[in-house]
């Protein structure tokens, strides 16, 4: 959920326990921006890959938020459910290039 503190109120979170984006980049060695890219849900801004679920991990447990949580997001943000669905339904729909299955 995208709220006006960013994602799932992980910028809330953070700020009511009292720890600065500063020191999450100090203790994860991410820079700022990325962390701050965490916060707004702007996932482009990350480099990609492995690499976005590893700070996202790393950033949920700088602030002990809920990994999974955080994670579930992430994925959802980036693979839509109903992106999901269409391609799922691609992949198990059979192609009829089998002359037995031709009329």
């Amino acid at each position: 959920m995208m709220t006006e503190t960013g994602i799932l109120g992980v910028k809330s979170w953070r700020q009511r326990k009292g720890i600065s984006l500063e020191s999450i980049a100090a203790s994860t060695k991410l820079g700022v921006r990325q962390l701050e890219a965490i916060e707004a849900g702007d996932f482009k801004r990350l480099p990609g890959g492995i690499y976005n679920t590893n700070y996202i991990k790393q950033y949920a447990r700088a602030i002990g938020f809920e990994e999974s949580d955080l994670l579930a997001f992430y994925h959802d943000a980036v693979n839509p459910p109903a992106a999901q669905a269409g391609r799922t339904a691609q992949r198990t729909t059979p192609r009829m290039t089998n002359p037995l299955f031709q009329h």
